[in-house]
């Protein structure tokens, strides 16, 4: 990929440069919770102002078409002046908006997904919000993963360059393919079906594969150990290579909610009918801190338990210990960057990912479409 880093201050200045960020941060009462994915764009919209670039940014934020992103714009406004355009794209006050800009400056412009063709990868759209601009750079690897129209349709149209952190994202992930031992891949939250085939990439490559949080339910019922009213997915392990495979371990002991809601830690053979599993137990957590080795590797991404619920334990617990740990740490998904964030290990860890989703698509592919889009 081209890099934005390869255009300096003469080909750069007065150009208007559309950057595509990864603002979909979580927002309560119209308050930014965690502005993680904001501090890792400021590198690249800080350089394109600095060289005098007349930046656009561009972003969607949560589900709902209506959602906005102007607590966003409040968010990066403690870090950089920055106009808001809450405008549609195709508005007078948007186009009026870009043409003013001046060398140096940056806007932020409304919700992407206000507009039905951003996730049908709509020409019609691309097209428009190309026209705004003489370059496209993405710094959102997040939803690179996504074939939309600010991912793959605006490259196709003006010159295209992948930003400072998206740069960062495909170097340091792209190092998890070749761990040094003792390798350890720690895999967890739900869904199966689209971890699977991940966790079967990568039983050839690491030393060691931790399945913790709802993902290890499953693998437990297939080897045969009752997970009593744990939540289960639909996906069916009974004639998978990895209930065999001894690389694939699960926690030793687990925290169990009861039927009446009160909370023990105890051994997975010893879940009852009425149990509910939670969490990874602090054994467990010793157990998989003791195979990270200073040079060695840890790949993690998801949390050990219901994080989202509370059961914060044994994620924070192992991330204090992986920090400690010496080992190359690569790590992502939305849980586990909110308990490195909550404790502060931002920079103990070798990298934290912005992607979730994206970061499991490129381990099990090695490219996305974002990344395809940009091209040589």
């Amino acid at each position: 990929m081209k890099q934005i880093t390869l255009l300096g201050e003469e080909q750069l200045r007065g150009k208007r440069v559309m950057v595509r960020v990864g603002f979909d941060v979580p927002i309560e009462q119209g308050v930014v919770k965690n502005d993680f994915r904001i501090r890792e764009a400021l590198p690249t919209i800080e350089y394109l102002m600095r060289a005098g670039a007349r930046v656009i940014l561009i972003s969607h934020i949560g589900r709902d078409p209506e959602a906005t992103l102007e607590p966003v714009h409040t968010a990066l406004s403690n870090y950089m002046s920055v106009q808001w355009v809450p405008g549609a794209y195709d508005s007078s006050e948007v186009v009026d908006v870009v043409a003013s800009l001046k060398d140096g400056e940056a806007a932020l412009l409304e919700n992407l997904r206000r507009h039905a063709g951003e996730q049908e990868n709509d020409d019609a759209l691309s097209k428009q919000l190309a026209a705004l601009a003489d370059i496209y750079v993405n710094e959102a690897f997040s939803v690179a993963h996504r074939a939309h129209a600010s991912i793959v349709g605006i490259p196709a149209l003006i010159p295209s360059y992948a930003g400072i952190g998206f740069a960062r994202e495909v170097e340091e992930l792209g190092k998890a393919f070749a761990p040094t031992s003792p390798s350890v891949f720690v895999i967890g939250g739900a869904k199966f079906d689209t971890k699977l085939p991940l966790i079967k990439k990568f039983m050839a490559l690491y030393d060691v594969i931790y399945v913790c949080g709802a993902l290890a339910h499953d693998v437990w019922e297939a080897r045969g150990v009752s997970v009593g009213a744990s939540l289960m997915s639909d996906e069916s392990l009974t004639d998978q290579d990895i209930i065999q495979s001894e690389n694939v371990k699960l926690p030793v002991d687990v925290r169990i909610q009861t039927l009446t809601g009160e909370s023990r830690i105890d051994t997975p053979n010893h879940i009852g009918g009425a149990d509910v599993v939670m969490d990874a137990g602090p054994e467990s957590v010793e157990v998989m801190l003791g195979t990270l080795k200073p040079g060695g590797t840890l790949l993690w991404n998801g949390p050990l338990g219901f994080y989202e619920r509370g059961f914060t334990d044994a994620t924070e617990a192992f991330a204090e210990g992986a920090s400690r740990s010496g080992a190359r740490t690569i790590v992502g998904g939305g849980d586990t960057v909110a308990a490195i964030e909550t404790l502060g290990l931002n920079d103990k860890f070798t990298h934290v990912s912005t992607g979730g989703g994206a970061m499991l698509e490129f381990l099990e592919k090695g490219t996305l479409p974002g990344i395809e889009a940009l091209g040589e």
